[in-house]
């Protein structure tokens, strides 16, 4: 895993739309159920911060659309809005178009792919100028796993990306609606 996220790491600094190929189909399963851990230490690593921002009152997750989504839909909505659905539409709008961009606009495009991602999710929040000031700490989860889901996209295929993506929402998203059950 460590190699992985070095080759994540090298290539979120310097993006580039080279698809990796000669790679069999259970390879590319393979790195995508490598990323699922990686992007879970990274992701929950920032929640933490949060967590702690939460702790000590700077801010609170009360009004988080999550909470209400747990009040007031079935467990098995949510698993499917979140698992299958939210990945596929989130993949198709923020990770599809990237490699339409040509070599010299690739790297803003990427970019500006992966931060338009994490910032759309500051949606989830009940907005009030505390949240707005916030907002790059509580949209970090989404943009770090957000460049993993990029780079998976443009090195295996956006089908990947959605996989990577389904399986990261699944492995936070199921305990939790078995846990709220």
């Amino acid at each position: 895993m460590i190699k992985l996220f070095q080759s994540i790491f090298a290539y979120v600094k310097n993006p580039r739309p080279k698809q990796l190929k000669h790679i069999t189909f259970e390879q590319k399963f393979g790195i995508v159920f490598q990323c699922v851990p990686l992007c879970l230490v990274l992701g929950l690593g920032f929640g933490v911060l949060i967590a702690v921002l939460e702790a000590v009152g700077v801010y609170s997750s009360d009004t988080h659309a999550m909470n209400k989504l747990f009040e007031e839909k079935s467990g098995i909505y949510i698993i499917c809005t979140a698992v299958i659905v939210a990945p596929i539409i989130e993949e198709l709008i923020f990770r599809g178009p990237i490699t339409l961009f040509n070599k010299k606009y690739f790297k803003i495009a990427f970019y500006s792919f992966t931060l338009l991602f994490g910032y759309v999710h500051i949606m989830n929040f009940e907005i009030t100028p505390k949240i707005i000031l916030l907002s790059p700490l509580l949209v970090a989860p989404q943009i770090v796993v957000g460049f993993i889901f990029g780079y998976i996209r443009v090195r295996l295929g956006l089908v990947y990306s959605m996989l990577l993506h389904a399986s990261y929402n699944g492995v936070i998203i199921i305990p939790s609606v078995l846990l709220m059950s």
